[in-house]
């Protein structure tokens, strides 16, 4: 199933891009649906080939595994990586960042979940969760 949803991000592709490459920025956006605690070592900036490996746990509280995240495509037009964990293998997410002028951005989730039996109750979940995801985006932009 494909979770699809798009936002105008009130910022330039360039400064979205720039706060995209920080593993912080995914602890920010995704509280407090997810929390990603880091596993090993774990890349300061996300570029093509990097892989890190975090504790998921649903609303910071329900262990949900070791989700792993392996970027395939890391540009300013968009970002693609191959992700999943114990309980869902393939968690495949693509985003894509479209200027519509200096100060604002077109920037699109587009997730790939498979998940066996399971896939629509976290498809259900990610529908939510990228919606709110969306929403600190935008949030920590306006913030500056």
């Amino acid at each position: 199933m494909i979770v699809w949803k798009s936002s105008v991000f009130p910022a330039s592709r360039d400064v979205v891009f720039e706060k995209l490459q920080k593993p912080e920025t995914l602890q920010y956006i995704a509280k407090p649906y997810a929390t990603f605690e880091p596993v090993g070592l774990t890349e300061p900036v996300w570029t093509v080939g990097s892989m890190s490996a975090y504790r998921f746990r649903l609303f910071g509280v329900i262990p949900f595994g070791t989700h792993k995240i392996h970027i395939v495509r890391f540009e300013p037009e968009g970002v693609s990586s191959r992700e999943g964990n114990e309980r869902v293998p393939m968690w495949n997410h693509d985003i894509t960042m479209i200027p519509l002028d200096d100060n604002h951005t077109k920037y699109t989730d587009r997730v790939e979940i498979r998940a066996g039996w399971k896939t629509f109750f976290i498809w259900l979940w990610a529908n939510a969760f990228y919606t709110h995801r969306q929403r600190k985006w935008i949030r920590l932009l306006k913030e500056g």
